[in-house]
């Protein structure tokens, strides 16, 4: 009840795969007050105007979805399309302020609720209901402790430390898992003893948070290299040891940027073996490899060649020092001009959603550093300027607008924008 599902018999929705954390949320919620479990189907999840019906068609009471998920959903159907009728629960990664306002705006009774928890405490531990005034702040609070559970925000000496001040979280209490299977050194690392109560443990979240005078906790980033991307939390050593095995790589460093607002992308640096070489191909090529031996969230956006990785004075790597990628340089908007109007609609809207100056008609969405996510919004905005319809799969196939263009001959004039109505 402390999310917002707190209706027996209410028909929840559930847009993730079923084998996430935000899944189990919604699967046990709906089965533990006897709900209705509505599980769309993949190819809808991603499509506005599906799950804008959808919900409505089925009168879906509750949903819980990754913020930048829904944004993306919202940015095409609206907030009011894609609301259910009781609680919205947000989680996953930090929600924006711009996001939150628009869905509380919109939401009339319905509540909108944040949820935050790590895997290893059981999913959930924290929950509020957000108002316009939570969105005003800035930052958006992830909530107070769930019931059976205790947060402390400690300094580097596991002292706690004065509200409003920066410190890393630890969660205490019933939720808080046994530990990792046969790894016993990272379950040392992690769980450690509570200097507060005698005897038990609190896993320590890597997250750092601040506490407000009202009781609520707000998330400040992460304090080691595990970053969230889309919803997903992503191990950048992780990536960086892909980047690192490619056969004409000699070093290879990982970071989180912020590339469009409010939107995180990976980016990969990499030193060539052979410095001699001819390495303009590098970058498509350590990316093609990476994308056949990772999901396509943990795939960087951009791989950026350099002579050699900077080093602080005391020999680590200065990630401040690495150059941030162009998105638009290299060949992207200096290829084969447009042969047609199509063509130059189709080079602006790729442009607009990249946040790009301009786009070739050969260059590639992916490798501009598109997603599924900003697939979307190219969809969306392929509808808005040209009239027609197009599916995220065919985008997929056809990633390029020259490309694009020929899948969009004959294809079937757009569906009627959605539109407002009353509940």
């Amino acid at each position: 009840g402390r999310v917002g599902f707190d209706v027996p018999g209410g028909r929840y929705a559930l847009l993730q795969a079923q084998a996430t954390d935000l899944g189990n949320t919604v699967v046990f919620a709906s089965l533990a007050t006897g709900g209705e479990l509505h599980v769309l189907p993949e190819e809808a999840v991603t499509d506005p105007a599906l799950v804008a019906g959808y919900l409505t068609e089925h009168s879906i009471d509750f949903l819980k979805a990754v913020p930048s998920h829904l944004a993306a959903l919202a940015s095409v159907a609206g907030a009011e399309g894609v609301l259910p009728a009781r609680s919205l629960v947000l989680g996953g990664e930090a929600a924006s302020p711009e996001l939150v306002c628009e869905l509380v705006e919109h939401a009339g009774e319905a509540g909108v609720f944040n949820h935050y928890g790590p895997t290893e405490t059981t999913i959930g531990v924290a929950t509020t209901r957000l108002s316009a005034d939570d969105a005003g702040v800035g930052l958006v609070p992830v909530g107070s402790p769930v019931g059976n559970t205790r947060f402390y925000v400690l300094d580097e000496a596991l002292r706690p430390v004065p509200v409003g001040v920066a410190g890393e979280l630890y969660v205490a209490g019933a939720q808080v898992a046994r530990g990792y299977v046969q790894r016993p050194g990272l379950t040392a690392e992690r769980f450690v003893a509570n200097p507060f109560e005698p005897g038990a443990r609190m896993y320590r979240t890597g997250d750092r948070a601040r506490w407000t005078a009202d009781g609520r906790v707000v998330f400040l980033g992460r304090t080691d290299e595990q970053v969230k991307v889309r919803g997903y939390r992503v191990e950048l050593g992780e990536v960086q040891s892909v980047a690192a095995a490619y056969p004409l790589v000699a070093q290879a460093a990982v970071v989180a940027r912020e590339g469009v607002p409010g939107e995180t992308r990976l980016v990969a640096y990499v030193v060539a073996d052979d410095p001699d070489e001819d390495s303009s191909g590098l970058p498509a090529a350590v990316r093609e490899f990476m994308a056949r031996r990772l999901p396509e969230h943990m795939v960087p956006s951009a791989v950026v060649v350099l002579g050699e990785l900077p080093l602080t004075g005391n020999g680590k790597l200065d990630r401040k020092a690495l150059p941030a990628p162009d998105y638009g340089n290299s060949s992207a908007g200096t290829g084969r001009r447009a042969a047609s109007l199509q063509e130059e609609l189709l080079c602006l809207a790729f442009a607009e959603v990249l946040g790009l100056d301009s786009v070739g008609v050969d260059d590639d969405f992916f490798e501009l550093g598109g997603h599924s996510l900003l697939a979307v919004r190219l969809v969306s905005r392929i509808r808005t300027v040209l009239g027609v319809e197009t599916e995220i799969r065919t985008l997929f196939e056809a990633p390029t607008v020259a490309a694009l263009a020929a899948r969009l001959t004959g294809a079937e004039t757009a569906r009627t924008p959605l539109t407002p109505m009353p509940r």
